[in-house]
This record gives structure tokens, sequence and C-alpha cells, in this order.
């Protein structure tokens, strides 16, 4: 499915975590996933992750609703994700579009490129 989102705003970058409750039922996790979707989210990376209750503990005490601690906490699930590689190259393809949803990646794509990244 290719879609065009011509927008004039720059796009912004939202972490979604699901719960292993909820991963734990595909159904539900589907459901969930359909939800972001039909939202008209763009989703640029996707990874599964197990951590342990301690990793957790750190993760939410740590954290404070602020740019700087998302910016914080999209680096720690994603490393090698370059925040501002993103917005210089990729965000400004995406928004404009052709962009496609690949189902097997589970992640949006600029159209043809068969993945994240600049085209």
């Amino acid at each position: 499915m290719t879609s065009i989102l011509r927008s004039s705003q720059a796009l912004q970058l939202t972490l979604a975590l699901i719960k292993p409750d909820a991963v734990a039922h595909p159904l539900i996790l589907e459901a969930i996933h359909q939800q972001i979707l039909s939202n008209k989210f763009l989703i640029v990376r996707m990874r599964e992750l197990l951590w342990r209750k301690e990793d957790c503990q750190r993760f939410y005490q740590e954290h404070e609703d602020s740019v700087i601690s998302a910016s914080r906490e999209i680096a720690a699930f994603f490393p090698d994700f370059s925040e501002q590689r993103w917005y210089e190259e990729e965000e400004p393809q995406l928004r404009c579009g052709p962009v496609c949803y690949s189902p097997e990646g589970g992640v949006h794509c600029i159209a043809g490129t068969g993945g994240p990244g600049p085209a």
C-alpha cells in the first residue's frame, strides 16, 4: 500500500512501547498494530526485546516528560538510529511521500526502497 502524506509540517518522532501482557496475545498485538496504522502513524523502526524487571524499573525511573527524555529513550531502544540524520534525510522524504508500509518489516518506508532510510 503506497500513500503520499504531503505535509508542510515536520513529522515528529514518537516512541511506542507495548507491554509484555499485550505482546503475549497475538490478536491483541495485531489489534494494537492496526490501531497505530489506522491513526495514520508511520512506523519507521520496530524492535522486539525482552527486558528484565530491573531494566524496566530503571527505564521508567529515569523517564521525564521532555524532548531530551524522548531522545534518550529512542537511543536506548535503537542505538544505531541517528535522530539528526532522520530529521535531515528521512523525515522530508516520508512527509512528502510516496510512502509504503512493509508488512514483512513492520515499518513504513519511502516507496521503492523496501526499508527504512533515504531512497
